[in-house]
């Protein structure tokens, strides 16, 4: 075999490794949002010069393991463990109020492993089948981009207020380019940073109010009860396929294979839509529950992977809501990758990286995460969740992600870096809060700002 090849082999599973165990022990985190963690973390690893297939083996495998990890709050705590499993929550409360929380988290978790495993082959077809019209989407990518990110804010939780906001938004983004340009700082990776930690900021600034501090007080320490966990298999790693029933398994593969053929709606909202689906299908209540908490689980991570690798291997150009949030640094993260704003011309893994590649490292990364996540979730997840609740501290890991936000903004633009981080956060976070106007809707409206503006200004 080619040395070369070898050797980037190697780096891939390093990286996925690296990847898949972060980002587990991320996903037992209550409400650590994929964007605040996969985004910052995928955006260093871009900085620091890890190859293509690294950076793409360490994003897939993170996302995939934090995917599956993320059920075990949800499953056994009752809170959701990122923002794709608020879908899952009411589900898994009727679970757990049966007494059987660990039969919700074992079906969660096994269709989360055979949608991975589905998915990327079936991303990567229908992104090869996209690719020829990628030259065309290119030349049109800054009407595009204003047609997604309309789609997007209409189909966000803020409906028409999303869609009114994306100008006072685009706005406020255009101002703050015109201030940094006349200190000859441009600046891209801090909007998108501060986009990224806009709900962490708002809070911070919330807790700073008398007003808003007295809002956010609680009259007693929030208790949770954690049933005894019950083993049904021998040996440490079990077959999924054993985990969940045919009828299970065979609404998994559907949901899963639906979304990954989508990759412009939200991936909440196509978790909700094809749950309803399968529920709708099953009459008998218990065998309801865990069939759509199974095959919506599955979805969350279909639609994750589709909605990374789609427009990246067809296109370029970050035309999802995660490819514009958690996914972003795979395609924009100046110096090494760039989406350029005249001509919507790229440089990033698209270019880098052909189909057989990301077929092949992708289903490597699913692999390393299932090694590492599947296994875990399933043996020890109740011991997990009782040490995350009463040992770790959640201001701690807030603390680390802001600490390297800070040193991010500052190298790209000092001063000037850091307060646009701050404005942006602030604006978006308010936002997301109060209009439903999301995460997914503010990067498209970046993207707008800096690709769709111009070529508006240009034509009128």
């Amino acid at each position: 075999m080619d040395p070369v090849l070898i050797e980037q082999i190697g780096v891939a599973a390093a990286m996925g490794l690296i990847g898949a165990v972060v980002f587990a022990a991320i996903g037992l985190v209550s409400g650590t949002d994929e964007t605040t963690t996969l985004a910052p973390l995928t955006l260093l690893v871009v900085l620091l010069g890890v190859p293509p297939a690294g950076v793409f083996t360490f994003f897939l495998a993170g996302a995939v393991a934090k995917h599956m990890t993320h059920a075990v709050p949800t499953a056994l705590l009752g809170i959701p463990g990122d923002t794709l499993a608020t879908p899952l929550l009411q589900d898994a409360d009727l679970l757990r109020k049966l007494g059987v929380p660990h039969i919700a988290l074992r079906k969660m978790i096994s269709g989360a492993i055979i949608a991975a495993f589905v998915a990327v082959p079936l991303a990567v077809l229908f992104a090869v089948m996209l690719a020829p019209f990628g030259q065309a989407i290119t030349k049109t990518a800054p009407w595009i981009f204003l047609c997604a990110a309309l789609l997007i804010a209409y189909f966000s939780k803020g409906r028409w207020a999303a869609v009114a906001l994306l100008i006072p938004f685009v706005v406020v983004i255009i101002a703050l380019q015109t201030l940094t340009a006349k200190y000859d700082t441009k600046l891209s990776i801090s909007y998108f940073l501060g986009i990224a930690i806009g709900p962490l900021i708002a809070d911070l600034f919330t807790v700073m109010s008398p007003q808003g501090r007295e809002r956010m007080k609680r009259d007693k320490v929030r208790q949770f009860n954690l049933a005894p966990d019950v083993k049904g298999w021998s040996g440490y790693f079990p077959n999924p396929f054993k985990v969940i029933d045919k009828v299970q398994t065979r609404w998994t593969l559907i949901t899963a294979g639906i979304s990954s053929a989508t990759f412009v709606f939200s991936p909440v909202a196509m978790t909700v839509v094809l749950g309803e689906l399968v529920g709708s299908r099953i009459k008998h209540a218990y065998h309801r529950l865990t069939t759509v908490l199974a095959a919506r689980n599955g979805v969350t991570e279909a639609t994750y992977i589709a909605e990374a690798l789609i427009p990246l291997i067809a296109f370029g150009l970050p035309l999802s809501p995660v490819a514009a949030g958690p996914a972003a640094p795979l395609f924009n993260a100046p110096p090494r990758f760039t989406v350029d704003a005249a001509t919507g011309q790229t440089h990033n893994l698209h270019n880098l990286m052909n189909h057989w590649e990301f077929l092949g490292y992708g289903l490597l990364a699913v692999a390393l995460a299932a090694l590492v996540s599947y296994p875990f979730a399933m043996n020890y997840a109740r011991r997990a969740a009782m040490f995350v609740s009463r040992k770790v501290s959640h201001e701690a890991i807030i603390a680390t992600f802001v600490g390297l936000i800070i040193v991010i903004s500052v190298w790209e633009g000092a001063l000037l870096g850091l307060l646009v981080i701050l404005t942006m956060g602030l604006m978006g976070g308010l936002l997301s809060r109060n209009f439903g106007f999301n995460t997914g809707v503010q990067f498209m409206g970046y993207y707008t700002a800096v690709l769709s503006v111009p070529a508006l200004i240009k034509l009128f």
